[in-house]
């Protein structure tokens, strides 16, 4: 918000002025040209400059007397040309994104298949492509419409990585440790890079992707991603890659005007230690993290970095999750205000998750998406919402309707 009114500061210094932002949609242009009625070159030139942190341009209605005016027809000109702008940008990789494309990413190359080893996982290793088939059938993505991600490739993971740590992943008893699947120590280490560790890059490539997307246009999700238990120097629970901490200091880097501090919203079933042990500290980013605190990983060390911490028990349903999570992010938003929200929408809190050991309804897993982007949306705070977690088969169908519902709320729309 604060370029905003450094924009009305420097056209009106002297002026009092009643200022209402409005994060509007191209729908809301028609009922704000007739608002405005002359025509001020300056403003013009100040809003064309000037960005709102969730990618879309601040309206300004100035309500005190005549002080500025600016003409309806140059107003739609000048917001038709902003909206083009932020809808079609070149990423940090060289590629054309076009406004015809969703801010969801996805990519074939997303789905495990390692010699059927896999399925020793309870991870459902095609979740993802389940995910985009059922989004594909409801019209609402297609092959053309879709954000397709690259690997990412050594220079982008030494951002985060170590070169000791992305040298350890060329032995297959490494990677075994870290999938949990102890059969992988026998598999020669260059069909692990191609069936495993490929796929699991493209993902890392899909959640960076991703953050650039939720800068231009307020909002985006990475179909898979969120390996939270992945740290800089160290990977377990079948996060190989620390997508979460790559993201933000991605942004950190090459968005250091739009980006200087993040908020982690993590509510995956398990704790995140990865990218608390890698921000512990660091007064830039902020981590909410509502866990059950009888599982997996129970890395006290690691809690030290978490800003609101919520420990769950066992088997906690419906109505005290959701109160939880809506009461604690409320106070985390207030207390924090940060230029990107990464949300890590785990679906293993789903009632019958093996490793979960919650008992969050499908239902109550919708809800919880619909206020979480809803907080951030209100706030003009750009989202990113990454899969991670989830071990029943229906996870798929639910994160798919999950993303319907937000498209239904208009919490999310191309």
């Amino acid at each position: 918000m604060q370029g905003e009114y450094t924009v009305l500061q420097e056209v009106t210094e002297s002026s009092s002025l009643a200022i209402s932002a409005y994060n509007a949609e191209w729908k809301s242009h028609h009922a704000l040209l007739s608002f405005m009625s002359n025509h001020n070159e300056t403003v013009l030139r100040k809003m064309n400059e000037s960005e709102s942190a969730s990618g879309r341009p601040y309206f300004i209605a100035l309500l005190t007397s005549g002080c500025i005016s600016i003409s309806a027809e140059a107003l739609f000109q000048n917001m038709s040309q902003d909206d083009q702008k932020i809808n079609e940008f070149t990423d940090k990789r060289g590629k054309r994104r076009s406004q015809n494309e969703w801010p969801i990413v996805y990519s074939k190359e997303y789905d495990v298949k390692l010699c059927g080893l896999q399925k020793l996982h309870p991870f459902d290793a095609e979740k993802w492509r389940h995910i985009f088939l059922n989004l594909k059938k409801e019209n609402m993505l297609s092959d053309e419409t879709v954000s397709t991600p690259v690997e990412a490739d050594a220079e982008m993971l030494l951002l985060v990585h170590t070169q000791k740590y992305l040298n350890s992943l060329k032995w297959s008893w490494k990677v075994a440790k870290i999938t949990e699947i102890p059969a992988i120590a026998i598999i020669p280490n260059w069909i692990i890079n191609q069936r495993y560790l490929k796929p699991m890059r493209f993902q890392v490539g899909g959640s960076v992707l991703a953050g650039e997307l939720a800068i231009h246009r307020g909002w985006s999700i990475n179909i898979g991603g969120g390996f939270h238990h992945c740290s800089g120097n160290e990977g377990g629970g079948f996060c190989s890659y620390a997508d979460i901490t790559l993201l933000i200091k991605w942004l950190f880097k090459f968005y250091p005007q739009r980006v200087k501090t993040a908020m982690i919203v993590d509510l995956d079933a398990h704790q995140g230690n990865g990218h608390e042990r890698d921000f512990f500290n660091d007064e830039k980013v902020f981590i909410m993290d509502v866990f059950n605190r009888e599982i997996y990983p129970r890395d006290s060390p690691a809690k030290e970095a978490i800003k609101c911490m919520v420990e769950l028990e066992s088997y906690t349903s419906d109505s005290e999750y959701l109160d939880l999570v809506e009461r604690k992010l409320e106070r985390s938003l207030h207390k924090f205000h940060p230029d990107i929200l990464v949300y890590n929408a785990g679906t293993d809190i789903l009632s019958g998750d093996p490793l979960g050991r919650l008992d969050i309804s499908a239902e109550g897993i919708i809800r919880r998406d619909e206020i979480v982007f809803m907080k951030a949306r209100e706030r003009r705070v750009p989202i990113v919402m990454l899969t991670s977690g989830g071990y029943l088969k229906k996870t798929a169908e639910i994160i798919s309707r999950s993303i319907l519902n937000l498209e239904a709320l208009n919490l999310i729309s191309r």
